[in-house]
């Protein structure tokens, strides 16, 4: 389980983001970039095989995207999985669900 919200770089800060307790998981992309739609099934995969309640934010991302560059996110979509505020897991374009799944274990709470 987990619960999806998206955001604009405009309404999420990286001092939000660094100082959220717990696991998070940050997608990078857009709604209209392939390899992000390519890529949701497998990632909805990963999280419900997870079954935990893991917060995953889908932060719009482009050229002068002040958090999207705080993380070096260059090609999408890029997956930036955290535990209180570091991180712990990365993933760029991520073609199985097991690789998903492994990272969500590692910010296990």
């Amino acid at each position: 389980m987990s619960y999806v919200a998206r955001f604009t770089p405009e309404t999420l800060s990286r001092a939000q983001v660094d100082g959220q307790p717990g696991p998070l998981v940050l997608e990078f992309g857009t709604d209209w970039c392939g390899h992000c739609q390519g890529a949701q099934p497998l990632i909805e995969a990963a999280f419900e095989r997870a079954g935990q309640d893991t917060p995953h934010l889908k932060v719009e991302d482009g050229r002068g995207r002040p958090l999207g560059r705080s993380f070096g996110v260059k090609l999408w979509p890029t997956l930036v999985f955290l535990k209180d505020g570091q991180e712990v897991a990365r993933l760029v374009r991520p073609h199985e669900a097991d690789a998903v799944a492994q990272a969500l274990g590692q910010i296990a709470a």
